[in-house]
């Protein structure tokens, strides 16, 4: 069979014939071959079924195919086949041996992760034990610590129980003490009190010879010593009578004394009053323009601002509508002038509902015309009772030391300068009335020394009174009178100014002293906007653009929303309008983002609105207001 195998093969070009095809497999022919001749019994032994034609027939096929001309085809065919089927048994057990191997990777892995875990049983072992062994330790500790504080706590009751026993034991033995002692004491009180008793009903007539001797040694002192210093005042009083310089020098001494004390006492109280009324400020001025010693030397960078400062417009600041504008700028106008030409100031009354730019207005008015201003309100008048005349007289003796002139403005001051005839006010507040009236009687100007000339009979009047007021002075008193008007007349002027919500409830003589009424009314629709244009700028806009406040504007029409809001507040105050702006600040601040957006400004805008609504239904309920007052206009 070397031919199949390729060995001792024949020269190039032999059976190169034809490939003949292999003969079909006879049915039957594996395992029964045969019985295809007769139907005889097969033989008994394993050789005897044996069917040579199968060998035959390979060998035929050997044959033909050695003869072939493909069968050096075949037999390399043959090769690689074979080659192949080694080259899978290689890789078979290539694919074992990695097999075992991943195997014994895998027993190994498995046998290192029973260590770890026996390891770790092990740690956790050793750990449950050292924490068991920390446990009882600490139980035991414990146990210990209890024993000793048991141990100390029945000492320390032991101790204390002993202690008590000794304080008791030591108390009543004390007790016992003073018993014995109080008994003792009141055997001998009472045996000396007997023998001091016997011996005084024994010796009875020797005591009473006693005190009549005493009596009688002390009366004859007494009699002796009035004797001896009536002797001495008499002679002394007879030899200063008969010294008549002595007598003389006594009663001036006496003279001088009794005067000098007077003198000092009323000098201290002028020269009190004086820088009281020169550096001080009265207490019912709440606000003011001026400024004391104090003050100054508080805040000098301020003060030296104020005296460096320019006249201001009487209008900055101030909204009003184009009738009332014009005139309160004459009545400012008015104002400066007559400062500048040392003139009669006139007294103003500004009426109209709260919010309208009353107080404002006096403040500028005061620094449009360069004078200094003090405020103060009437409420704070009726409180002081009886000191409410003093304090009045300081407020005017105050102003009028103003070199600059003082406007003097009154707020509410229907609160005090009610009618005297049919209000019911008391004596305290009417006098403080009266005192004002006194003081507001005149007109006042900037007198001075320079403003004097004599009168025909040589004294000297103030220029500005009238005809029938000048009261003419001896040529004696000249010089007098000159002192007197250096330290009275030497005042510089002051203008008042009242506000009130209720005119109607003035006194007649407080009328009779009002130069001029203006009346301040509710804002109308162009007022309003240029208000919400100039309180948005103020508290809105310039913050949000200038300063590093935490405050930012939204995009959108800020002169549409002014528009639409002064259009949305009518019947609201300058004040409440104000007050508007600040709350959309105070908004915007309270953000997260602190940015003020257009639908804040309106849900703000609809509170305020609301508040406004809320006032006028209480103001309505409220009715007419004493003294024939009429209600605000909503």
């Amino acid at each position: 069979m070397s031919w199949l195998f390729g060995i001792n093969k024949g020269p190039k070009g032999e059976g190169t014939g034809p490939l003949l095809p292999l003969p079909p497999a006879q049915p039957g022919a594996e395992g029964g071959g045969d019985r295809a001749v007769g139907d005889r019994p097969a033989p008994k032994d394993k050789w005897s079924n044996f069917d040579p034609t199968g060998l035959e027939r390979a060998a035929k096929a050997a044959r033909e195919l050695e003869h072939s001309r493909h069968a050096k085809e075949a037999l390399s065919l043959a090769q690689m086949q074979e080659q192949t089927l080694q080259l899978e048994q290689q890789s078979k057990l290539k694919e074992y041996e990695a097999a075992v191997e991943q195997l014994k990777n895998e027993q190994i892995r498995v046998q290192a992760e029973e260590r770890r875990k026996t390891l770790n049983e092990e740690t956790r072992q050793h750990q449950a034990r050292a924490q068991y062994q920390d446990k009882l330790a600490r139980q035991r500790y414990e146990d210990q610590l209890k024993q000793q504080q048991l141990l100390n706590e029945d000492n320390l009751r032991k101790q204390e129980e002993s202690v008590q026993k000794q304080e008791a034991m030591r108390r009543a033995t004390v007790e016992r003490e003073m018993e014995l002692r109080h008994k003792n004491e009141m055997l001998r009180v009472e045996a000396e009190a007997r023998a001091r008793a016997k011996a005084e009903r024994e010796n009875a007539d020797i005591i009473r010879e006693q005190i009549r001797l005493k009596a009688a040694e002390q009366r004859q002192t007494i009699l002796e010593s009035i004797r001896t210093a009536g002797t001495l005042f008499g002679e002394g009083f007879r030899a200063f009578v008969t010294d008549w310089d002595r007598v003389m020098a006594t009663v001036a001494g006496l003279t001088l004394l009794a005067v000098g004390v007077y003198s000092a006492k009323n000098a201290t109280a002028v020269t009190g009053r004086y820088i009281e009324a020169r550096l001080g400020k009265p207490s019912l001025v709440r606000e003011t323009s001026r400024f004391t010693v104090l003050e100054a030397l508080r805040h000098p960078i301020q003060v030296s601002r104020r005296l460096l400062s320019r006249p201001q417009d009487a209008l900055e600041g101030v909204v009003l509508s184009p009738s009332l504008e014009a005139r309160v700028r004459d009545i400012a106008i008015a104002t400066r002038n007559t400062k500048r030409n040392k003139s009669l100031y006139r007294n103003i009354l500004m009426y109209g509902p709260p919010g309208t730019g009353k107080t404002l207005f006096a403040k500028k008015l005061a620094l449009h015309s360069g004078m200094d201003y003090a405020i103060m309100t009437g409420g704070d008048v009726a409180p002081m009772g009886r000191d409410g005349v003093t304090a009045m007289h300081k407020v005017f003796d105050w102003a009028s030391t103003s070199r600059r002139g003082l406007l003097l403005f009154v707020d509410e001051a229907d609160a005090f300068l009610r009618r005297r005839a049919t209000e019911k006010i008391s004596e305290d507040l009417r006098a403080t009335l009266n005192a004002f009236l006194h003081r507001t009687g005149q007109h006042s100007s900037k007198l001075g020394l320079s403003n004097l000339q004599p009168t025909p009979q040589g004294g000297p009047w103030p220029t500005g009174q009238p005809v029938g007021q000048q009261v003419a002075i001896s040529s004696d008193a000249s010089l007098l009178l000159a002192v007197a008007a250096a330290a009275t007349c030497s005042s510089f002027g002051f203008m008042l100014v009242l506000a009130s919500n209720q005119p109607e409830q003035f006194d007649w003589a407080v009328n009779d002293r009002i130069d001029e009424m203006v009346s301040f009314s509710l804002p109308g629709q162009a007022e309003r906007e240029r208000l919400v244009r100039m309180y948005f700028d103020k508290y809105v806009l310039k913050p949000a653009t200038e300063g590093q406040q935490r405050l930012k504007l939204a995009q959108f029409d800020y002169g549409r929303k002014c528009s639409e809001i002064a259009q949305l507040t009518e019947g609201m105050s300058g004040r409440e309008i104000a007050q508007l702006a600040v709350a959309w600040q105070a908004m915007a601040y309270a953000s997260e983002d602190g940015v003020l957006t257009e639908a804040m400004m309106d849900a703000r805008v609809q509170d305020a609105l609301q508040q406004h609504q809320q006032k006028m239904q209480w103001l309505e309920i409220a009715g007419p207001r004493p003294g024939g007052g009429q209600r605000l206009p909503p």
